[in-house]
């Protein structure tokens, strides 16, 4: 029996997180709980104080197919690499220098929403496609793939 897997992040921002990965994999913030109309109109039902309002968040696949991504704050900063990561597919199909261009203009779009470019390599035939790697705006790894 398969199981659903919810990713979850720790950060310090878990609202600006969930904002760059909901543009970066074309997700959705996930919705208030119930008949709310707003996740502040559920946390004051629930009442959680000001100051815990930014303690966690989550992001969904609009079509349903993709994990849910949960973002929680720790006092923590990230400290050492990723030893998993997201590999994001942005270039389903396309091989060679089609590929890696449209590797590259990902790239620029994430970094309009604080992204930041670590490296790039180049395709390697015959197992090696070529991918980027990148940063999300508290410095997770992803690769761009």
């Amino acid at each position: 029996m398969a199981r659903d897997v919810q990713i979850t992040f720790d950060c310090a921002d878990p609202a600006g997180l969930a904002a760059f990965w909901a543009v970066a994999l074309g997700y959705q913030l996930q919705g208030p709980p119930g008949d709310f109309e707003s996740w502040e109109q559920a946390l004051d039902a629930m009442g959680v104080p000001p100051q815990n309002r930014n303690d966690a968040s989550a992001v969904v696949d609009p079509d349903g197919a993709g994990p849910r991504l949960f973002f929680q704050r720790v006092p923590e900063p990230k400290q050492v690499k990723n030893r998993v990561h997201l590999d994001v597919r942005a270039a389903p199909g396309l091989t060679g220098d089609e590929r890696m261009a449209a590797l590259e203009a990902e790239a620029e779009r994430l970094a309009a929403h604080g992204a930041t470019r670590l490296s790039r390599h180049e395709p390697a035939p015959p197992l090696g496609a070529g991918h980027l790697v990148m940063a999300d705006p508290e410095g997770n790894e992803f690769c761009l793939d």
